[in-house]
């Protein structure tokens, strides 16, 4: 998977380099991260690809604002890649590589709040996904299972979201009671 894949995802309808910014704020920030200096240099390439095109338009304030749509050659890359199968690869989890080393340190209260940090942080986008999927739940009444196409995929990314969220938040409690287990025992004491 790409940063280029996600974004003409995203742009099923046209956008601006900022607008895109927003929109990974709310959504695609779960699963992939983009910063506003990623973003310009991308839509650039991706526009010397052909896979989209720009045009110039006003600003309610500041300056003009450069609108992304997607061509048809941008939809055929991005369908190619739906229907190339799940990318399943290898996932950067930064906190894993710092849990496995964090023995380094030899102070099991820093792993501890190390631990609990963590639970924060997942906890939080367990919040924000589940708000998400509530917020999708009111806006239509009916069965997901009965939603327009791109409601019920996004349904699908969330609840899933959510689900990984959750087993995560448990990992987090099993690992906080096993080095509090360890702590009390007074292993690792220096």
């Amino acid at each position: 998977m790409s940063l280029e894949h996600i974004m003409l995802g995203m742009l099923r309808r046209p956008a601006s380099g900022y607008d895109l910014r927003k929109q990974f704020e709310e959504g695609p920030r779960h699963f992939w991260a983009a910063r506003l200096s990623q973003i310009y240099p991308t839509l650039q390439r991706m526009e010397r690809s052909r896979w989209l095109t720009s045009t110039t338009t006003p600003s309610p304030r500041g300056p003009q604002r450069r609108v992304y749509r997607r061509t048809a050659e941008g939809t055929r890359v991005l369908r190619r890649w739906l229907a190339g199968g799940a990318e399943v690869g290898a996932e950067r989890l930064a906190w894993v590589g710092q849990l496995i080393f964090f023995g380094e340190l030899r102070d099991p209260r820093r792993t501890l709040r190390f631990l609990r940090e963590l639970r924060r942080t997942f906890a939080s986008g367990l919040d924000l996904l589940e708000s998400a999927e509530h917020h999708l739940r009111r806006v239509d009444r009916r069965s997901p299972a009965r939603w327009d196409h791109d409601a019920f995929h996004e349904f699908l990314c969330i609840r899933m979201g959510v689900r990984v969220r959750r087993a995560r938040l448990r990992a987090c409690d099993e690992a906080i009671a096993l080095t509090s287990s360890r702590l009390r025992r007074g292993r690792d004491e220096t």
